[in-house]
């Protein structure tokens, strides 16, 4: 189980507890049993905390498949054990790959913004606001941190310049630049939100290279892990730590919320507000697709090409020698 439990904050809920989802399916299910209904046919109205509990439950029964039948055979004891397990490899899991980005978002940083002096790899306190260089990647995108007056303000405060979950931080934009009459432009496309992505889901080696495309196959159809990930929901929140000062994890930083944070962040690709808004999510998924995975060019070889390969020629050769032999003989 406690292998199981280090999936769930990278795949199912990055906050909510297994026992909060389990809950909010209870509930819902004793609401429709009540009226002869399906969970789905409810006629209730659910808030958006209550839906995106739902969906978490239903990924975490896809995702752990035998979960729902472990619990149904389970006396109490047991299944509460089970429950505090996965919530220890859960959170061991979030543990780790904090303590990775810590040393390669330094890293990354000083490649590509090469402050003076470099950010220090073991040594948060010099991080945050304090560093121009992480100070650029965590200001709020409406805010332009190259004036003296933004730079201050931040680090004072004061009103105007405080930093909260209500603004997204620059590091998550295309070359780290938000275009203020059109927000969504290049949003969720950072560099290092890329690189942060790819160290935890792939490997860290791969995260070196993000400018081409990946080399893998197209995961949007092939891999889960992608599809529920929506391009680094929880990524996004372990960079923004990574570049900070707090030297220990903890949920509030300032009047930064990362709950709030990853909630908004949530809602963003889960609840779109209408068709054209959904279908920019699905290509924005879809770059991300391409970005660290690749796509498959298989489809696209021609019969003659794929009958000139190694592997086809050789079949042939061989089917012909032996015909050759049956001939002769």
């Amino acid at each position: 189980y406690l292998a199981h439990g280090r999936g769930i904050r990278r795949l199912v809920a990055l906050f909510d507890s297994v026992e909060e989802l389990i809950n909010e399916n209870d509930r819902r299910y004793d609401d429709s049993g009540d009226e002869g209904t399906t969970i789905d046919e409810a006629p209730h109205c659910f808030s958006c905390s209550q839906d995106r509990l739902q969906n978490g439950y239903s990924y975490l029964t896809k995702t752990l498949p035998w979960f729902l039948k472990h619990c149904s055979d389970m006396d109490h004891d047991d299944y509460m054990r089970m429950l505090k397990v996965l919530r220890q490899g859960a959170d061991g899991a979030r543990g780790d790959d904090t303590a990775k980005l810590k040393t390669l978002v330094s890293d990354w940083v000083n490649r590509e913004l090469k402050p003076d002096p470099p950010v220090d790899s073991d040594d948060k306190n010099c991080r945050g606001f304090v560093c121009d260089a992480c100070g650029r990647l965590l200001c709020p995108a409406e805010l332009d941190w190259t004036k003296p007056a933004v730079r201050a303000g931040i680090r004072d405060r004061a009103d105007g310049h405080i930093v909260t979950d209500l603004s997204f931080p620059a590091f998550v934009y295309e070359k780290y630049t938000a275009n203020a009459d059109n927000l969504e432009e290049g949003l969720f496309k950072g560099k290092i939100l890329l690189q942060g992505y790819k160290a935890i889901f792939t490997s860290p080696s791969s995260a070196k290279d993000v400018e081409g495309d990946g080399d893998g196959a197209d995961v949007i159809v092939n891999n889960r892990r992608a599809k529920r990930s929506f391009c680094g929901m929880k990524v996004k929140k372990h960079v923004r730590f990574a570049l900070s000062s707090v030297t220990s994890w903890r949920s509030v930083d300032g009047d930064f919320d990362y709950i709030l944070f990853w909630r908004c962040i949530v809602d963003f690709f889960e609840r779109p507000p209408g068709r054209e808004a959904r279908l920019r999510v699905e290509k924005l998924l879809e770059w991300w697709t391409r970005k660290v995975f690749g796509r498959s060019r298989r489809e696209d070889l021609s019969n003659t090409a794929k009958a000139n390969m190694s592997v086809n020629a050789l079949t042939r050769q061989r089917q012909q020698r032996d015909d050759a032999t049956f001939d002769s003989d």
